[in-house]
């Protein structure tokens, strides 16, 4: 199984195209202390030559440029993306489907939520139903996107989209379908997808414990990062994302799993661990964590 991110930032990336905090002021003067971040997205195939990508980021035009393997091989028009998977319905995870509407065909697997919040929007017709398949997918219920890659998404704890907050009588809470992680597994390896999750529940727990590979959301380093940066006034807990450190956090809830490789993505530009020589990143990397960068290909 060949993983290849495509995105490791948070939504907006990074630099964040308005903000000037001390991340965005390195990253704009091109400090290689401070990489630039696009919006979350991860690649998988079997072969080399078939992909399935997951989420479908603002950013994915430069996303596929970026990486040969994503470019088409013959022509006069191809592409060696199959599927694309979302694990919502959120802007940053969504708004890459229109790069994709050249009538290309592909696989879109979804939940029903998901799939609801695209069919309300006209704009998203534009992905032509006679080249665009879109499948539904059902918690715990596994599916193929790519020939002997087996996916099953599970329910997490997040939120509603931002732009649907007004639709629910409690915008804090997720209704099921709303927010998905993905596990991947195909030859007896297992990787774990899981950008946005509000708390660490026991599914994800059990898949994450052994896998090869986990991508979990690394969004902000601590819970109240927005409102002490003075950039924000929601708890990342408000906004659907467990921080990485505090208690109850990422890294205090996997102390007791055993995966091979931890990774963090959806990093904010706001977070400290985005710099690679800060406190914050040592930190993590004493407790036996990664941060995914743009560009980072893992093979198991």
């Amino acid at each position: 199984m060949r993983l290849l991110v495509l995105g490791s930032g948070a939504g907006g990336g990074l630099p964040q195209w308005n903000a000037l905090n001390e991340n965005g002021r390195a990253a704009f003067g091109r400090d290689p202390l401070v990489p630039f971040r696009s919006q979350c997205s991860l690649a998988v195939s079997l072969n080399g030559d078939e992909w399935a990508v997951l989420n479908a980021a603002p950013d994915l035009r430069q996303q596929i440029i970026d990486n040969v393997a994503l470019h088409p091989q013959t022509g006069p028009r191809s592409s060696p993306v199959r599927a694309v998977l979302l694990t919502g319905a959120e802007i940053d995870q969504v708004t890459g489907l229109l790069t994709l509407r050249e009538r290309q065909p592909f696989d879109l697997w979804a939940s029903a939520p998901t799939l609801a919040a695209l069919a309300m929007n006209p704009i998203f017709e534009a992905l032509s139903a006679d080249s665009v398949t879109r499948r539904a997918v059902t918690p715990d219920s596994a599916f193929e996107p790519l020939p002997g890659l087996r996916v099953t998404p599970l329910d997490v704890p997040g939120k509603a989209p931002l732009y649907l907050e007004r639709t629910r009588p409690d915008p804090t809470m997720s209704e099921p379908g709303d927010s998905l992680a993905f596990v991947l597994e195909s030859g007896g390896k297992r990787a774990l997808f899981a950008p946005g999750v509000k708390e660490v529940t026991p599914a994800l727990a059990r898949a994450a414990d052994g896998a090869d590979a986990v991508f979990i959301d690394g969004t902000l380093f601590t819970d109240d990062e927005m409102i002490r940066a003075g950039e924000g006034a929601k708890t990342g807990r408000r906004m659907g994302h467990l921080p990485m450190t505090g208690e109850g956090g990422i890294v205090e809830a996997f102390r007791a799993l055993s995966p091979r490789r931890k990774l963090f993505i959806h990093i904010n530009n706001t977070n400290p661990a985005a710099r690679r020589d800060s406190p914050a990143r040592a930190t993590l990397a004493e407790a036996g964590w990664e941060i995914a960068e743009d560009g980072m290909e893992l093979c198991l």
